[in-house]
């Protein structure tokens, strides 16, 4: 008689805890901040990653002036692609960084100092090959790289800094 009264006593005591937990939650429920918004009103708007990268550059520029997402600014830590056509010379500006991408590529310098290869820490000189994925370094105008002789395709290069075909 006695466990069931106390088996009883437990399963009213379970029950009890279960309805003031379901209670007292449901009387502390609070929404989370921006809950019932829709997306894409002025309470939560919907941005393009265009925007945002338009809103990164603006703020890595200065903030200054907007830029159209289809013309980019023309900062120096742009990246472009470069195709080098054979017979051509890639000159790079002062401080510019090549990376060769695609092709066979040799220095090219008036001077008897070379180009930094900064992936091998070492000094390429003229006429030695450019690697492939490494990261070449200008540190003076009037150096720059070209078409390997007897290579027909072009040279892709990525290129970042100022820089002149001739």
């Amino acid at each position: 008689m006695k466990n069931k009264k106390m088996i009883k006593m437990k399963i009213l005591s379970a029950f009890l805890v279960l309805a003031i937990g379901i209670g007292a939650g449901s009387i502390l429920n609070t929404p989370a901040d921006g809950a019932g918004t829709t997306p894409g009103t002025t309470d939560d708007p919907v941005v393009t990653k265009s925007y945002v990268d338009q809103q990164i550059q603006q703020a890595l520029n200065g903030g200054g002036g907007a830029t159209s997402p289809t013309q980019p600014s023309q900062g120096a830590d742009e990246v472009k692609n470069v195709a080098l056509k054979p017979g051509k010379i890639l000159i790079a500006d002062a401080g510019t960084e090549f990376i060769v991408r695609s092709g066979n590529a040799v220095i090219y310098t008036e001077v008897s100092s070379g180009v930094a290869d900064l992936t091998d820490g070492k000094d390429l000189l003229n006429g030695q090959a450019a690697p492939k994925n490494h990261l070449l370094s200008f540190p003076r105008e009037g150096r720059g790289i070209q078409v390997k002789e007897g290579q027909t395709s072009n040279l892709i290069v990525m290129v970042r800094g100022g820089y002149t075909i001739k």
